[in-house]
């Protein structure tokens, strides 16, 4: 069959590296794709956002599967648009309705449904329009201490969720979002209590009435080593996460993820679900939903997909993926690693020449390409804030760190950037952690050998 994926990012090369693989797929495009590439991949220059385009290269490309990448589709309606044209009642299509993509696109609606699901997330209140500006200042004074989080109820291109320490300044910046900083975003503002913990990424396959997880992820979202510096859309990630052990996910399946599927319906929602979490002294709370794979997650996550992923897109046009074994994880670990154009997240220039992805590749990475462009004589150049992601797997979290840092120093263009400290946080922790068992260990055989 073939196949078609929505977008030009690192998720999406992810998405294409994995389904390519099937022996199912006969070709895989991707609109619009980037400079990179894959076996049967090819680039088509087509809108993510137009529809009509899209329904018409549908039908005359053969096209049995779609995977919509990005948020911004889903959330104007593609599943909508395409499932009422009488010509597409075959495809299958991974994704939302605009209806049950209202999880991401509304802070709002996601915390409602949390509300009715029993779903633990930080308590909050809403705000709409100019007239609830004292109401919300008065909430902000009433949570008694900071950090305050504000979040422009709307997609913000990732700049409406503030963090702010100071009450006076939380005010000051709620006024300015009701008044419009984010635009219509920011028309509804969602404030709510800062949650303390470590923040890891959860992702499912559901039909609307069954699911299948999907290895756990963390990236991270600061530019500067030591998560300091302005956010960005992210700098690395790793899978699995240390701190995500058995007890905590068998928490998340019974709290969360089941009761997300019980609170959605078929009609409304067949597609990806990722959480953002927070394990706050073991326990897993939402901090928000998104209706599509995350990035630089995806990197990571595909990495440790065992088989073959295609058979479960299927699955959920007729609800059948409950007729489906879970799908399997592999043992190792993997670490994405991205590399940025110099001056990211703000300004910076495009255009620079890429070389050394080949020998990166000879090191055993697998290099998937985000912000970039091929040229008229078959090089790359680079055309974005994230440029690459340098994805390298190994037994264990010390050894895929070394394999995939050991890759990106042999890729190079001008003022490439890129984070030191990916996973070094994990690898803390996990010394930690074995540290504690040792100790708990001795301590257990002293006190046996006291009694005797």
């Amino acid at each position: 069959m073939n196949a078609l994926i929505l977008g030009g990012g690192g998720r999406e090369q992810a998405l294409a590296w994995k389904i390519s693989q099937s022996p199912l797929i006969d070709t895989l495009y991707l609109a619009p794709g980037n400079g990179g590439s894959f076996p049967k991949c090819l680039n088509v220059a087509l809108s993510e956002t137009d529809f009509p385009a899209i329904a018409d290269f549908v039908k005359h490309n053969d096209i049995e599967l779609l995977v919509v990448g990005p948020e911004q589709p889903l959330v104007d309606g593609i599943v909508d648009f395409l499932s009422r044209d009488a010509d597409l009642s075959g495809l299958h299509i991974v994704g939302p309705t605009a209806f049950g993509a209202r999880l991401e696109s509304s802070k709002a609606f996601a915390k409602e449904f949390m509300a009715r699901q029993g779903i633990k997330t930080a308590a909050y209140q809403s705000f709409s329009g100019e007239g609830s500006i004292e109401a919300a200042a008065d909430f902000i004074r009433s949570l008694g201490h900071g950090p305050y989080v504000l979040k422009a109820d709307g997609l913000a291109a990732g700049k409406g969720v503030l963090i702010i320490k100071e009450e006076d300044e939380a005010v000051r910046a709620s006024e300015e979002m009701l008044r419009g900083k984010f635009g219509e975003a920011s028309r509804t503002v969602v404030i709510e209590e800062f949650l303390s913990g470590i923040e890891c990424s959860v992702f499912f396959l559901t039909d609307g009435k069954s699911y299948t997880l999907l290895p756990v992820a963390k990236d991270y979202k600061r530019i500067g080593d030591g998560d300091t510096g302005l956010n960005t859309g992210g700098m690395g990630s790793v899978s699995p996460v240390p701190f995500a052990n058995k007890d905590f996910m068998d928490k998340v399946e019974q709290e969360i993820v089941r009761r997300t599927v019980d609170g959605i319906s078929p009609d409304v929602y067949k597609g990806f679900v990722f959480l953002g979490l927070m394990d706050v002294e073991g326990e897993p709370f939402v901090i928000e939903y998104n209706v599509r794979m995350g990035d630089p997650e995806t990197e990571s996550v595909m990495r440790r997909i065992d088989g073959d992923l295609v058979p479960y897109l299927l699955a959920l046009k007729e609800e059948k993926l409950g007729d489906l074994e879970p799908l399997r994880e592999t043992e190792e670990t993997a670490l994405t690693l991205i590399l940025a154009s110099g001056g990211y997240p703000e300004k910076y220039a495009k255009g620079f020449t890429i070389s050394g992805i080949e020998e990166a590749e000879k090191l055993g990475a697998v290099v998937f390409h985000a912000g970039t462009k091929s040229t008229a004589d078959g090089g790359i150049v680079t055309a974005g804030g994230r440029v690459l992601a340098v994805s390298a797997t190994g037994y264990g979290l010390e050894e895929a760190r070394e394999k995939a840092y050991a890759a990106a120093e042999v890729i190079t263009f001008e003022k490439v950037y890129k984070r030191n400290d990916i996973g070094s946080d994990l690898l803390a922790f996990m010394k930690g952690y074995i540290r504690k068992e040792t100790k708990k260990l001795w301590e257990g055989i002293f006190k046996r050998e006291d009694k005797k």
